[in-house]
């Protein structure tokens, strides 16, 4: 049987994550036996709260392991449908939520739900690395809109305008974002809001899961914003805020319709999220917040006291992040640099190279959609930060 003709052209066209291949470089090179710092896994490093995990034994020890309804259980629908209006100002009603498993799958069914072969999709770049991926596989045309650190990684209205037309499908986006941790505030929403009145048939996909990790002031939901509540599907979920990644649980609030749509999609993939998953996460949301703004703490020391020891490296570009735990460096005064053994050409070569000369894993931010950056995540240990930053210093020394 030949491979070549079996596989699809939708699977052989696309590319694999760049997070999960570096991360498996640094786990390939850490069984040789090398002291690896792996800062590529957009991760927690903290374990998921004690009453998380206690709310699923009980799940589990009274029976509750059995199939789910397909847009998730009623209760945990409603806390998700509480927790939109308290925290978000949304007002939405259960049968407008879908639970999925995990944010990543909801944006996916969002796709598959909407887009036809040759809509245009609008991709704010730099993008998380599974966006364009999943739009393509979807037969979708991304359309993106580049920034760079001298606007803080951040898309203007006017740009916007610039690229919006009567093809466009999907806006999608993160705020807090993956991978810059910029955040957008009320202002510049609200004047991409004023754009978007002018193309009342394009969706906006507004990617929440970042939203407890914000340092710099409350959490705007595009939803929220007048005008946009009925034409916006607000994504978020439980990996990040608290430290549930392995849970594999999202979700998604929007209008009926999409909704409706969604749940036809993941109906034929993977029907419900497990159970005892969702039991748990009906106690994260009513219980969860304190012990969320404890490590949204803890990940602001960690940014503060990775990019103190950052700016002590010579020909590094760093902006400061708002949100999330990742720090997006322009390394392109490295370009056309050797150490003797190789030279450093784009992004790609900077990270292999940290990779193999300092140990310290980080990905590319190609795949991110600006090959001029990489991505570092500060979801590690002080000492980790320390010693990867000392260990990049010290690697860098060598390229003339």
């Amino acid at each position: 049987m030949n491979p070549n003709i079996m596989i699809s052209k939708k699977v052989s066209e696309m590319e694999e994550s760049a997070t999960i291949r570096m991360a498996q470089k640094s786990r390939d090179l850490a069984s040789k036996g090398v002291s690896v710092i792996s800062l590529s896994l957009g991760e927690p490093d903290f374990d998921t709260p004690n009453f998380i995990k206690e709310a699923a034994y009980d799940a589990l020890k009274h029976g509750n392991t059995k199939y789910t309804p397909v847009p998730g259980l009623m209760e945990l629908r409603k806390a998700i449908c509480q927790k939109f209006l308290t925290e978000n100002n949304l007002h939405f009603s259960p049968s407008q939520i879908v639970v999925s498993n995990g944010a990543k799958q909801s944006i996916f069914n969002i796709c598959m739900a909407t887009i036809n072969p040759g809509d245009e999709v609008i991709l704010l770049a730099p993008y998380w690395v599974s966006y364009i991926e999943i739009v393509k596989f979807a037969g979708g045309v991304p359309i993106v809109i580049k920034s760079d650190i001298s606007t803080n990684f951040k898309t203007n209205a006017d740009e916007l305008r610039s690229f919006l037309t009567e093809k466009t499908k999907l806006l999608i986006f993160s705020s807090p974002c993956n991978p810059t941790g910029s955040v957008y505030g009320i202002d510049e929403l609200n004047e991409i809001a004023e754009v978007l009145k002018e193309f009342p048939n394009v969706l906006v996909v507004s990617d929440e899961i970042y939203e407890y990790i914000n340092f710099s002031s409350s959490h705007v939901s595009f939803g929220a914003i007048e005008g946009m509540d009925d034409r916006t599907a607000t994504i978020n979920g439980f990996s990040k805020g608290y430290a549930m990644t392995g849970w594999r649980l999202g979700y998604m609030g929007g209008p009926q319709w999409l909704a409706d749509a969604c749940n036809k999609v993941q109906g034929q993939v993977t029907s419900g999220a497990a159970s005892f998953s969702q039991e748990a996460a009906i106690h994260a949301l009513k219980n969860g917040k304190e012990e969320a703004e404890k490590m949204c703490v803890a990940f602001k020391q960690r940014r503060d006291l990775l990019l103190s020891k950052l700016h002590e490296i010579p020909g590094l570009k760093l902006n400061r992040p708002e949100g999330a735990f990742y720090i997006f460096m322009d390394v392109s005064s490295y370009f056309g640099k050797s150490d003797g053994k190789q030279v450093i050409n784009n992004a790609d070569d900077f990270a292999e190279a940290m990779l193999t000369e300092a140990h310290v894993g980080m990905v590319s931010g190609g795949a991110f959609g600006d090959d001029q950056c990489v991505r570092l995540s500060y979801a590690a240990s002080d000492e980790q930060l320390k010693m990867a930053a000392q260990r990049i210093k010290e690697a860098l020394s060598k390229f003339h």
